[in-house]
């Protein structure tokens, strides 16, 4: 038989894959890094067959060959029947004698807190909020776009702004600087320019993503339009926050609500400003932070969790990754 550790912890997004391997006392055994977990584009079978190859490499470098269990916050988890899955496709290949897979949320609400309660609110490509308790109670969203009530991201910023831009050029909608800054980014003069070489592909769909930035530095010069787009995003944020807080009956309660993800981590003044200034009115003991801890520190802690594991292994773990 080889040589197991306490946890492997696996924290996968869209676009990377950190794992980590830790001993029951907290020391971090093994680390590696790959590319990006995406079940629904290459189907749960050779994604997890790509996790393998990072956990691989992980179990090496530590000196192991399994770990007692497996805590695995992954990108595409959105709903319970998603990780029941994941965790079988997981089980199945025998690096640890237990498993738990939470949506990859949890991992950041994890890594910013010192116990296992408080609220997260992930803006990055998407936006989603979960939300937890020490006794297992947890807060939720399907987060899978407009079918799931959801605004917001990256992604739908990017669309807001370019919809509002095209209105404007062609006179349905009122004037606003995107008409001009959007298409400027990619060296073009007028939204129609943009809006050809988008549809034609002459521009890829992937890079629309780049105009998020140029929205924030629009509404940065006053334009009213593109403020608006922010002031929206921060209600939404402040909005599922708050609606977890109330599930988990911690509105009451001083509470800390995590801010993460490329967006929120940015510290953008308008929308970090008007966040704060939206929960102080409507959850006035939620105390917000930004988390910028790796999310694999998360994954990690809650594995600990799962162990009962002592304190001193939490903090040890924790000061690796914080260092």
């Amino acid at each position: 038989m080889g040589l197991t550790a306490s946890v492997l912890a696996i924290d996968a997004g869209n676009s990377k894959t950190d794992v980590a391997v830790v001993a029951g006392d907290g020391e971090v055994l093994g680390t590696a890094r790959g590319g990006g977990f995406r079940p629904p584009v290459v189907g749960v079978g050779a994604a997890v067959d790509a996790l393998g190859e990072v956990v691989a490499e992980a179990f090496a470098r530590a000196g192991v060959t399994a770990a007692d269990h497996v805590s695995a916050c992954l990108a595409n988890a959105d709903l319970p029947v998603e990780e029941k899955q994941l965790a079988a496709a997981l089980r199945a290949r025998g690096w640890g004698t237990t498993v738990e897979v939470r949506n990859d949320t949890f991992a950041i609400l994890r890594a910013g807190v010192s116990a296992p309660r408080g609220v997260a609110v992930v803006c990055g490509a998407g936006i989603n909020c979960v939300g937890m308790r020490p006794d297992g109670r947890t807060a939720r969203f399907p987060a899978l776009g407009r079918i799931s009530g959801d605004w917001g991201g990256g992604w739908g910023l990017a669309d807001e702004a370019l919809w509002w831009a095209a209105r404007a050029e062609d006179g349905r909608g009122g004037p606003t600087e995107l008409a001009r800054t959007l298409p400027a980014h990619f060296g073009l003069d007028s939204m129609y320019a943009l809006i050809e070489a988008l549809h034609l592909e002459h521009i890829e769909h992937a890079r629309r993503h780049e105009l998020t930035p140029v929205l924030f530095a629009t509404a940065g010069h006053g334009d009213p339009v593109a403020r608006a787009i922010v002031d929206r995003l921060a209600e939404e944020v402040v909005v599922m926050a708050t609606v977890a807080l109330t599930r988990l009956d911690l509105l009451d309660e001083e509470t800390p609500v995590l801010l993460g993800g490329s967006i929120l981590a940015a510290r953008h003044p308008q929308l970090d400003d008007r966040v704060r200034e939206l929960l102080t009115a409507r959850a006035p003991k939620a105390v917000p932070r930004v988390v910028t801890a790796r999310p694999v520190l998360g994954a990690a802690l809650l594995g600990l969790d799962h162990e009962r594991a002592e304190g001193r292994a939490h903090a040890r773990v924790r000061g690796h990754f914080e260092r």
